[in-house]
């Protein structure tokens, strides 16, 4: 029964982790729905007045003929930027610091799909655009401060006309793009914060939100944040496509006075989904970062590295110390999984005459085997406690790995990057199961998995130990498939908590 347990536990386990690499993520909270958005809905039509024709500022720009885009680039710190001068807007961000990692916009911070602005002024630290007409005069300045990833966005509007004139303003924030065939399309997402609730979206449905505190797209490790001043903005998700979306937010009714310019003020963040620096923008846009079904173990596993990280400055080191503490916190139960297995072995003896007894009646038989085991106090399923405490922690080290940046590009002794295997050397040929690389880890663990299945190993009648013999190849081949293309860390975390387990085991075993 214990067999079928763990096998079963491994399997739930498979699915859990192949269901998050490959499914699309789930709305993990409830949605506030409203209408589906249009083109009028996200403020690309405008509200007729009766002193002038109305209009939104993307309906004032006359039609052009179509051009190569003009990009521009701009760097500052530890980001390099290039813009898209006619529609004074973000194509892409780069993060020096980060492997020169490229974060797509498409058209961040546009005003709409018109190609209207020109570059009116550049310095170190700020770059504006302008577009005139005979009844409007747009300026938007980026204003990047001394704080990293935070940008300033200004928008300031001039009616050049006679009359007043009332618009929308919506700005992209960005575009999401899924036509990539890869793993990094599952983890785009859409995070809104109102001031009832935070929001999870996918992003492939038309959907608008009020009363919107902030606006977040993010990728799987960076992520672009916006929010207004006076957070009266709505926000909107419109598919552009099958593969594509916009995301964006806008601020309606905004009547503009002849003579009298306003300027709105939007506050930017570009940067990892690193808690500290998203709290030093705004402590609420921290759900951002978000580890989806196991999100709350995931939080605690990263505060949980992130501290011993500061204590010895290397992630492959405190994996290790995690592995250690959730070690020591279920000893207790190791122990007692230990105690158990002790006892079933010697009363194998007693079960396998009970079995040669009742062959012929598995009801009974199953009876008084659990009969025998209550008699001497034996938790048959105690073995596999520890394993299933482990479930939600094997699962949120592994989106911890998969979806920081802080782990990416990580080292530890021979492996270059905790977030993916730690491929030793490659082989010009492939081989099943391993392709063409040589991982060790997996190939550790294997080994002490054979070690422990064998120590565990209960005397017992033929038919049964062949059995066990069976299940003590097929479970580290089992576990060896599983993991071979994990990431390193994750597989780290599993050889060493394994290790601890098997040292033990190999004491209780001694002691016999």
């Amino acid at each position: 029964m214990e067999k079928r347990l763990f096998l079963a536990v491994v399997l739930s386990l498979m699915v859990l982790v192949s269901w998050s690499a490959l499914a699309p993520k789930p709305q993990k909270i409830a949605t506030q729905r409203v209408a589906t958005t249009n083109s009028a809905d996200l403020g690309l039509q405008a509200v007729a007045l009766p002193q002038k024709e109305a209009l939104s500022v993307a309906e004032a720009v006359p039609a052009l003929a179509v051009t190569p885009e003009a990009e521009i680039p701009f760097s500052h710190e530890k980001i390099d930027l290039t813009f898209l001068e006619q529609q004074a807007a973000i194509k892409d961000v780069v993060f020096k610091s980060y492997q020169n990692y490229k974060f797509p916009l498409k058209n961040g911070f546009s005003l709409g799909d018109k190609k209207i602005f020109s570059k009116e002024s550049a310095t170190s630290k700020t770059i504006a655009f302008s577009y005139k007409d005979r009844e409007l005069k747009i300026t938007k300045r980026f204003i990047f401060s001394n704080s990293l990833y935070t940008i300033g966005l200004e928008v300031e509007i001039q009616n050049i006309s006679g009359a007043p004139i009332k618009l929308d303003l919506p700005l992209v924030l960005g575009v999401m793009d899924f036509k990539p065939k890869s793993i990094d399309v599952t983890y785009l997402n859409v995070t809104v914060g109102t001031k009832e609730k935070t929001l999870q979206e996918n992003g492939k449905k038309d959907l608008t939100f009020e009363n919107v505190n902030y606006l977040a797209l993010r990728d799987r490790y960076f992520c672009a944040i916006v929010q207004t001043e006076d957070n009266k903005a709505a926000a909107f998700i419109h598919k552009l496509s099958a593969e594509e979306s916009e995301v964006g937010i806008i601020m309606r009714q905004l009547t503009i006075i002849p003579g009298l310019p306003q300027t709105f003020k939007f506050n930017i963040y570009l940067g990892p989904q690193a808690l500290q620096t998203i709290n030093s923008f705004n402590t609420g846009a921290s759900a951002v970062i978000n580890y989806g079904m196991f999100d709350f173990f995931a939080q605690i596993i990263l505060q949980a590295l992130e501290f011993f990280y500061r204590l010895v400055h290397n992630w492959g080191w405190a994996i290790i110390l995690l592995s250690l503490l959730v070690y020591l916190v279920c000893l207790p139960l190791t122990l007692k999984q230990m105690r158990s297995m002790k006892e079933m072995q010697v009363l194998a003896p007693k079960v396998e005459a009970i079995r040669a007894k009742y062959k012929d009646n598995p009801h009974k038989m199953n009876q008084e085997v659990m009969a025998l085991y209550k008699e001497h106090k034996v938790n048959p399923l105690g073995g596999c406690l520890p394993m299933l405490l482990q479930m939600p922690i094997l699962f949120a080290l592994y989106q911890v790995l998969m979806r920081s940046v802080a782990l990416r590009g990580a080292d530890f002794l021979w492996i270059k990057d905790l977030s993916m295997p730690d491929r030793l050397f490659t082989l010009p040929q492939s081989i099943p199961v391993m392709g063409n690389e040589i991982n060790i880890l997996p190939i550790l663990m294997t080994v002490g998995m054979f070690v422990q299945q064998k120590l565990s190993m209960v005397s017992s009648s033929s038919s049964s130990a062949e059995q066990q013999k069976i299940m003590m190849i097929v479970m580290p081949v089992m576990f060896l498939v599983f993991f071979y293309h994990l990431p390193s860390g994750l597989v780290l975390y599993w050889v060493i908590n394994s290790a601890l387990m098997l040292a033990y085991q190999l004491k209780v075993s001694r002691s016999k």
